[in-house]
């Protein structure tokens, strides 16, 4: 498995931005094939809206945050982000990164094709 840490979530008002992390650990990140930003809200299910092959770059969105959020990677400092604007009152969630490492069960979107997760962090968006 691989360590991943997240950071830079926060409160912000509806429009605004903010920046999330996610620092892998270095000696494993080139063990990684495809990286994620997921979402989950209490009382619902864990949803996959971003992801980043990290070797060719290759981005895929769900539509709720196509145009609005960035994924991408930096390989040389092993992290991962996720530039977040235009931040609506329903993006409130904790946000959480994964790892995927190796086979694959599943689609980007499901938690079941990663095999390392982050602790999480909030976001909440107010009015």
């Amino acid at each position: 498995q691989v360590q991943l840490v997240e950071s830079g979530g926060g409160s912000v008002q509806a429009g605004g931005s903010l920046r999330l992390s996610c620092a892998a650990s270095a000696y494993t990140y080139y063990d990684i094939l495809w990286m994620g930003w997921f979402r989950q809200v209490p009382d619902k299910e864990r949803e996959g809206f971003a992801s980043i092959s990290i070797r060719s770059g290759n981005t895929y969105y769900d539509d709720s945050v196509k145009g609005r959020f960035t994924i991408s990677r930096d390989n040389a400092n092993y992290t991962l982000y996720l530039q977040m604007n235009s931040l609506k009152l329903e993006d409130t969630a904790m946000y959480y990164c994964a790892a995927a490492v190796g086979t694959f069960v599943g689609t980007w979107r499901s938690p079941s094709f990663y095999n390392s997760w982050g602790q999480g962090t909030q976001v909440t968006v107010s009015s």
